[in-house]
């Protein structure tokens, strides 16, 4: 956590960019459970994470500070913004870390997404609650606005975890997906109490109640009826005095004085007192006594408040651990927050994070779904690919997004304005007024469309040194730029500005030299100082550093620097960083590939027609001069450029004749491999809507069968419910007229058979009440045809079971089992 309070409470914030020492506080998600384990980098031992200067330069070309800036500005939090600059400018994580602040962030998404419990702190005042905690340990009394800030804090913090509680309620995963922010918010302890008290003592503008108290209520009548009287005394005397015009009431250090712009004297008597302006200021003897009293009752109203404030301040201190640790979650969520609606507001994506080498990759999936142990692999499927699809630059993007907002309030401000004036102008001024409000129109819309152009990053398999060569102006050290702030991006928690799945390693430093190192104190020329710092980068790179070196070997005689630029490229191949990316003008460099499985080609495309760059990389392809075809198109004279062709020679031409036929191939294939995804994509979406067109046809299917049988299942709880009830009401006009012969052989029954168990009782009354109801009619036999009361139409027996005074009888298709009672020979 950091501890960003300006008044000394904790540790002091790092200092921001561009001063590389500072003290910082940080805490890290040690687990999911523990949001607040603190991590300390205090003053002393600062020295074990001070960045080296080839980093802190390194940082400074790629504009990391400015990129820190743009993130910070989505916290909701004055020091939510510092905090997050912070946790941005430490660079120290390691792998693990870096996949806890991608959980954060992707987790801070989710919310976002969900809506209600979304991380907008915007209401807080979090330095006036870290002013009220000092104050609180000092038991010196609460501002009243540091009350409302203390428990503005705590209602906001109720809200957020109540809204977390009902979005569990209605669906369980919510938890999962929030980790682990979701443990945070749920280990929330809210005092309540503390709330209601600071609500029924402070006002909503930071004043104390008139209620707070019996004693400060009663000095605050005093007080209003004292200025009362001094106020009818006031006026009094003015109207008294009606030889000196311009008499006015005044207030000098809250006593009351009669105010002369004039400088005629008055006859009013009094203490004259000091006046910087025009005219006098009295006190008249007759208010002084009043005075006297109105300044003490206010000095015991100030003490009666005094009180109260304490009485919270007392309240606050029984509970300041926990409002400590709660205003520390609600800036460390303000920081993650900030990382995830930047990534939101840009479009960016969550990285795929994984560490390259023999340990097996342990990308930020396998951690996300609980893994924490890296996948042992095969080797040759283990080395790690830097996949970056349509990548911006996220300074570009920050750029336009501030032009457009910029450009949109022009145009609301001007349409505001011209029609305040044109309520009072002339109709035929209107027109005018239109030409200026359609072309901030049309600024706005082409800020709209116009986006910068984005470049994709397709480094694989064995390359460890990436030769960019292009023209001036073509782009190749924004596309440097891009890389390396695109590492730091994911390292520090940040989704990447692409489009699509991106797959990046883990860096453990980012290395650059680009720029004019021109150093006027050490006395180094640029190329010197280009060699200075190269120097240093190859010192301090490890294994699993990104080197980032722009136009390497320039600033020399060309054979010289192309000779030491080979020379430097192949022992950063060798020995070197994970991966060295490097531009330049120098053709040899061009020609490692062919001798070297370490190094790959690309160069930025060139339009031959409209003379100008595309901006777009064409991998594995070398780069080729367009200087003489440049000079050829914009009119130079034709011997000129004939001699310079001459010059230039035949074999330097018929390569380029070569890289021409590569390029073309290589913006066909292009141009197929776009037409392949792009029918790939209309298949997946054809597939998928067949997937659910297919679901849904089943999912009718199966509403129609459960309708269906539900309805057959009334139809026949129904049947069988008229059926039981014509049977019962059959069955009782039987009975009852044989009532006393069944109840006289029962008896004579039961005489007999003493020792007979109770089912053989049951058995008995059975068979008594089958024998008395034979007495009526005869039992029908297997074949006969009887009368089945309950259908109305006749039947064939097909079984008589007499024991049960049941039989099996078919009308039609139908078979029906029935008791004796339901059919009529």
């Amino acid at each position: 956590m950091l501890s960003c309070s300006p008044f000394g409470v904790g540790n002091p914030i790092v200092s921001l960019f561009p001063t590389p020492l500072a003290t910082l506080t940080l805490t890290k998600f040690s687990n999911r459970a523990n949001f607040l384990k603190r991590s300390s980098i205090s003053a002393a031992n600062y020295q074990s994470h001070k960045i080296s200067q080839a980093h802190y330069d390194s940082l400074r070309v790629l504009e990391w500070d400015k990129l820190c800036d743009s993130v910070a500005s989505f916290a909701r939090t004055s020091l939510g913004r510092e905090a997050t600059k912070a946790q941005l400018w430490y660079l120290n994580q390691t792998y693990e870390e870096s996949l806890r602040l991608l959980d954060e962030t992707n987790a801070a998404v989710e919310m976002r997404k969900h809506g209600a419990c979304s991380l907008d702190f915007s209401g807080l005042n979090v330095v006036l609650v870290q002013s009220a905690m000092q104050h609180a340990r000092r038991s010196s009394p609460l501002d009243g606005n540091e009350a409302l800030a203390v428990a503005a804090l705590l209602q906001c913090a109720e809200v957020l975890q109540s809204n977390l509680k009902v979005a569990i309620k209605e669906d369980a995963d919510w938890y999962t997906r929030f980790m682990p922010l979701s443990p945070v918010i749920m280990g929330f302890v809210i005092n309540r109490s503390l709330v209601k008290q600071i609500q029924q003592v402070v006002e909503e503008d930071g004043s104390v109640k008139d209620s707070a108290s019996p004693t400060l209520k009663r000095l605050r009548n005093q007080v209003r009826t004292l200025e009362g009287k001094i106020n009818q005394l006031m006026n009094s005397l003015i109207r008294d005095d009606s030889e000196t015009p311009s008499l006015e009431v005044s207030t000098v250090d809250g006593r009351w004085c009669i105010k002369s712009s004039a400088s005629e004297l008055t006859s009013i008597k009094g203490l004259l007192l000091p006046s910087s302006g025009i005219g006098s200021i009295i006190e008249p003897l007759s208010a002084i006594p009043l005075n006297d009293e109105l300044q003490r009752t206010r000095a015991l109203v100030s003490e009666a408040e005094t009180e109260v404030l304490l009485t919270l301040t007392e309240k606050m201190q029984m509970d300041l651990d926990n409002i400590e640790q709660l205003s520390n979650s609600i800036i460390q969520l303000d920081v993650v927050n900030a990382r995830a609606t930047y990534g939101l507001a840009f479009g960016g994506t969550c990285p795929n994070l994984f560490l390259p080498g023999g340990l097996g990759s342990f990308t930020s999936d396998t951690y996300l779904s609980g893994n924490r142990h890296p996948q042992q692999s095969d080797p040759s499927k283990n080395e790690w690919v830097l996949y970056l699809p349509k990548a911006y630059h996220p300074l570009l993007l920050h750029q336009r997004r501030q032009n457009l907002q910029k450009a949109r309030k022009d145009l609301k401000i001007a349409t505001m304005e011209i029609k305040r004036k044109l309520q009072g102008e002339y109709v035929t001024q209107k027109a005018g007024k239109n030409i200026d409000i359609s072309s901030l129109e049309l600024k706005a819309i082409e800020l709209e469309q116009v986006k910068p152009i984005p470049v994709d990053f397709f480094i694989a398999q064995k390359t460890r040194v990436l030769v960019i060569t292009g023209p001036n102006t073509g782009g190749k050290t924004i596309c440097l730029k891009t890389i390396g702030l695109a590492a730091m991006m994911a390292k520090s928690g940040l989704h990447v500005l692409c489009s699509g799945s991106v797959q990046i390693p883990w860096f453990d430093s980012v290395f650059a030299d680009i720029g004019d190192e021109q150093s006027l104190t050490q006395s180094l020329s640029t190329f010197s100082g280009h060699l200075k710092h190269i120097s240093d980068i190859q010192s301090q790179s490890t294994s699993h550093s990104l080197v980032l070196l722009d136009e390497v070997g320039a600033g020399t005689n060309p054979h010289e620097g192309a000779a030491l630029g080979m020379s430097l490229l192949e022992s950063f191949a060798e020995t070197g960083a994970l991966l060295t990316i490097a531009t330049t003008h120098h053709g040899e460099l061009k020609t490692l590939k062919y001798s070297n499985d370490a190094f790959e080609n690309a160069c930025m495309e060139f339009d031959d027609v409209k003379l100008k760059p595309t901006y777009r990389i064409l991998w594995g392809v070398p780069g080729r001069s367009n200087a003489i075809n440049i000079a050829e198109r914009l009119g130079l004279p034709g011997k000129v450029v004939d001699n310079a062709r001459e010059l230039y020679g035949a074999a330097s031409a018929g390569i380029d004749e070569v890289i021409i036929d590569m390029e073309r191939l290589k913006q066909g294939f292009q141009k197929l491999l776009y037409e392949g995804q792009h029918h790939l994509m209309l298949s997946r979406e054809s597939y998928e809507k067949l997937l659910v067109a297919k679901r849904k046809t089943m999912e009718h299917s199966n509403d129609r069968r459960l309708i269906k049988m539900r309805e057959i299942s009334e139809a026949a709880a129904m049947a069988r419910s008229i059926l039981h009830k014509k049977v019962r009401q059959h069955r009782a006009s039987l009975v009852q007229p044989l009532q006393p012969t069944l109840t006289h052989k029962s008896q004579h029954k039961l005489e007999t058979n003493g020792q007979r168990t109770t089912d053989d009782k049951h058995q008995m009354e059975r068979s008594a009440s089958f024998l008395s109801s034979s007495e009526k009619f005869e039992i029908p036999k297997v074949g006969n045809v009887v009368f089945v009361s309950s259908l109305g139409k006749k039947a064939t027996v097909l079984k008589v079971e007499p024991s049960k005074e049941e039989i099996v009888v078919q009308a039609g298709n139908m078979k029906l089992k029935l008791k004796l009672d339901d059919i009529k020979t």
